[in-house]
């Protein structure tokens, strides 16, 4: 895709949207807002995954329809929206209806991509310097990282590693939260600002050989 896609802000109408479905989370209010929400949310999420797929690879907005199989929350609808691409590092949205959050990096690593990673920072000095730099460039910016991370250091690390803080990272991914009608240009400047983090994680970690979260 070679054109790029017109972004459109999120708007009032985004944030009554979800307002409204958080107080009546039923299949009648969805469908009897779904013009709105087709145009308030759908139709921006999907321009921003145009744009999202042509810079960092493939992705998805997620469904609407909940997965209430094993949650104790049988609310059938979500109250947010989000939206993420990219290959082992992805950008990601999520809209609800406070806030954008907006981020990018490696969230929710798969249990062969937390080990390797881990191990870089405990035995390559160099990759540890590298993704530390990152970070704390990152976090000059008014960035968060990802989290939470552990209280105490992982199985058979030393607490006292001089990489103690990145070795307690569950992710590898940093995200700034924007105003609802925030313009798209500072959801893309967030993305550009996180690629050197998804290329250290692309780079340096891999892709996933086993499931996330597993």
């Amino acid at each position: 895709m070679s054109d790029s896609p017109v972004l459109v802000p999120f708007t009032h109408e985004a944030t009554t949207y979800l307002t409204g479905i958080a107080a009546d989370n039923s299949k009648a209010y969805v469908e009897e807002h779904r013009e709105v929400y087709d145009r308030a949310i759908r139709r921006p999420m999907e321009a921003l995954l145009a744009e999202a797929e042509r810079r960092y690879g493939p992705g998805k907005i997620m469904r609407q329809n909940r997965d209430v199989r094993f949650s104790a929350d049988k609310s059938p609808y979500r109250v947010d929206a989000s939206m993420m691409a990219g290959e082992v590092g992805t950008v990601y949205v999520n809209l609800d209806a406070e806030r954008i959050e907006v981020g990018g990096g490696l969230y929710g690593p798969s249990k062969d991509q937390l080990e390797r990673a881990r191990g870089l920072i405990v035995d390559d000095a160099a990759a540890a310097e590298e993704l530390e730099s990152i970070v704390s460039a990152l976090e000059s910016q008014g960035f968060e990282l990802a989290g939470p991370s552990l209280k105490t250091a992982p199985r058979g690390i030393d607490p006292a590693h001089p990489a103690i803080r990145l070795l307690r990272l569950q992710h590898y991914a940093a995200l700034r939260r924007l105003p609802v009608e925030a313009p798209p240009s500072e959801v893309l400047a967030v993305w550009s600002a996180t690629e050197p983090l998804i290329e250290w994680v692309a780079t340096r970690v891999g892709p996933a050989t086993t499931s996330r979260g597993h």
